[in-house]
């Protein structure tokens, strides 16, 4: 770790190609957000949830591959407790009974030495959902206006307000963008359910723990190098900090990669998103938050 020993990097140079760079991500999520559509599991959109119970072990992959086209799309497909017990979540348009022959009828044909039944049904209903989508939208937005005000509180400066929720929408959009755009391309689900939204407001959690961090060093800084100017200050104040930045995400990353390889299906979009926003917040803490102070500061004092 020689390259964090005694940093001395010049970030302002970075910060023209750093905002091209986040400009293109987030433009790119949006169209691919406006042109998609985003991908609700069965939470947001309502529909038939089945607990299967097999004779032997089953994998979760050869029940969706088997049920893709019965249904009409892919279902949910996640163990439920035991290697035996399996949940199946379908939005289609069909009668609960047809579904339900459809399920016996099409495994045991592709299972013939594993007999399979069906133990439990829900039907998930359209304003549950409905409720769940606004709920969710609402924790998500009242935790950036409690963020905005805490920052305003504990710095006294709107500025660092402004930077740090630039910052988590930044690392929120890019996520969702991938996330819309790579759902249905890849072996487990990536759809939007309650666990994604909880791995999001982690996700902005994380994300502003870094960027504290070096908004508490830059206002250190600025009482020791009084004389020093503003942007050149926040560049040491990156350098201070950057150590403990990156040591600190890549450990997590460590073991959010460790999450997602051997967590098991039901945990791979979860530990997908938290993968892709540590690193986007590590990312935007070092680059988008500061930069975005700095500009302000720049245009405030002028």
């Amino acid at each position: 770790m020689r390259l964090f020993e005694t940093p001395n990097y010049n970030f302002k140079k970075t910060q023209k190609y750093a905002y091209l760079f986040s400009g293109t991500l987030i433009v790119l999520s949006i169209v691919i957000i406006l042109v998609r559509g985003l991908q609700y599991g069965i939470d947001f959109k309502g529909g038939l949830e089945f607990v299967l119970e097999f004779q032997n072990p089953a994998s979760v992959v050869d029940i969706r591959s088997a049920l893709a086209d019965p249904l009409g799309s892919a279902p949910t497909v996640k163990k439920f407790g035991s290697d035996r017990d399996i949940l199946v979540r379908a939005n289609v348009d069909m009668d609960l009974n047809k579904v339900q022959n459809i399920f016996t009828s099409t495994l045991s044909q592709r299972f013939p030495d594993n007999p399979v039944k069906i133990v439990k049904t829900d039907v998930v209903g359209p304003r549950f959902a409905e409720d769940l989508k606004e709920g969710a939208l609402k924790a998500v937005i009242s935790a950036l206006i409690v963020i905005f005000i805490y920052i305003l509180i504990r710095f006294k400066n709107w500025t660092f307000s402004a930077g740090a929720v630039a910052a988590l929408f930044h690392d929120v959009l890019i996520t969702l963008g991938i996330f819309t755009e790579f759902s249905g391309h890849l072996p487990f689900n990536l759809q939007i359910d309650q666990a994604i939204i909880a791995a999001f407001l982690t996700i902005v959690g994380y994300s502003l723990n870094d960027t504290v961090v070096v908004y508490d060093r830059i206002r250190e800084n600025s009482l020791i190098f009084k004389t020093m100017p503003f942007a050149d200050m926040v560049n040491k104040s990156l350098n201070d900090t950057l150590s403990r930045t990156v040591i600190t995400s890549l450990t997590t990353l460590f073991v959010v990669a460790v999450l997602f390889i051997f967590g098991g299906e039901v945990l791979k979009g979860f530990s997908l998103a938290l993968l892709l926003g540590i690193a986007i917040g590590t990312y935007s803490s070092i680059f988008i938050a500061s930069a975005i102070v700095v500009e302000l500061e720049k245009k405030t004092s002028n």
